[in-house]
């Protein structure tokens, strides 16, 4: 049954060369008669391999596709190359490709052989890859590969964070997902010591084994967790929330604003609304008018006063640029502007 079962193995790996087998250069590969041959192929497809057969003294086999992706084998070489493609992948973000890449990675590492596993992290360390931008916050193909398994595996994380501020925190988790952003990974897991869901950076994160024990996953904090991770670090975690009306559509707003900087939500055919957050309402202004679509402020009230000091100071500057004194309000010669920084202390 053994020899059997290994031979079965080798046949499909031939035929998942993608090419056209005869009858006899099947059985010379195997060393088995073409009777045998017609039997190992009848198996295939009992398990579920769409084993094709073509008639005649030019015919032969060949896998064709199925409705499901059967288990594929791959040589070493195929291994090593499909591992670096996926970590590639991971690595430079690719849009909609990231976190499947991780997972995949996930899958594959597992059963890796040790020999492999050298070939792979050797052709990785030595690698420097030219990325479109600079990305500091770029992180580790092999903590991503962990925290997958751990998220697979339902097993408690153990891990290093550094916050905002630099300072380090130990930190014991029960990790559900990863989600990836363009720029960024972030990790959603169920904080046990702060006995709630919380969302971290995972360029911050450094795991500190052994994890474990496993646990009965929780119900998670939101259906949408993208949504949920880009309203966590795009407005929850600033203190000023800000809604605005951009007057475009909604598929021209997200291809320059970005999960991390709001979320966006339809409202018709040619405007959308913008949540975010900030630091201060300065800086929420700042941000909104470097997008570079017309908009209109619905919340907070303040954020429209911000915007008349920064046009008065606009158009100072236009003012001064144009060589003419800056206009004033009053007998003093007081511009808004100074107005506006006095009262600002």
């Amino acid at each position: 049954m053994l020899e059997t079962s290994a031979r079965l193995l080798r046949l499909l790996s031939l035929l998942q060369a993608h090419r056209e087998w005869s009858g006899t250069e099947l059985a010379e590969r195997l060393g088995v008669s073409p009777r045998t041959v017609r039997r190992d192929v009848d198996r295939l497809r009992e398990l579920g391999y769409p084993v094709n057969a073509s008639p005649g003294t030019g015919g032969g086999y060949q896998l064709g596709a199925g409705a499901e992706l059967p288990p594929l084998l791959l040589d070493d070489d195929e291994a090593v190359a499909v591992a670096v493609g996926l970590r590639t992948a991971a690595w430079q973000g690719i849009e909609g490709i990231g976190e499947t890449s991780v997972r995949a990675l996930a899958k594959l590492e597992q059963v890796l052989p040790n020999r492999l596993r050298r070939r792979v992290s050797a052709l990785n360390a030595f690698t420097v890859p030219m990325l479109r931008v600079a990305q500091p916050s770029a992180v580790d193909p092999a903590v991503l590969t962990e925290l997958a398994h751990l998220c697979r595996d339902a097993e408690r994380l153990r891990f290093e964070y550094r916050g905002h501020d630099g300072a380090t925190t130990r930190r014991t988790v029960e990790p559900h997902r990863l989600v990836c952003s363009e720029r960024r990974w972030y990790l959603v897991a169920w904080d046990l010591d702060r006995e709630d869901w919380r969302t971290f950076r995972v360029d911050r994160v450094t795991p500190k084994p052994p994890h474990g024990p496993r646990f009965v996953p929780r119900e998670p904090p939101a259906e949408d967790l993208a949504a949920y991770v880009s309203q966590g670090v795009s407005t929850r975690a600033y203190a000023t929330h800000g809604l605005v009306r951009l007057f475009v559509p909604v598929e021209v707003a997200a291809k320059r604003i970005s999960p991390s900087v709001g979320v966006l939500e339809a409202e018709g055919p040619d405007s959308c609304l913008l949540r975010t957050g900030a630091a201060s309402l300065d800086v929420m202004v700042i941000h909104v008018m470097m997008m570079g679509f017309a908009f209109e402020v619905l919340e907070p009230d303040g954020l429209t006063e911000v915007i008349r000091r920064a046009r008065d100071l606009l158009d100072d500057a236009l003012a001064r640029a144009e060589g003419s004194r800056p206009r004033t309000r009053d007998g003093a010669g007081r511009t808004p502007a100074t107005r506006s920084g006095s009262g600002a202390g």
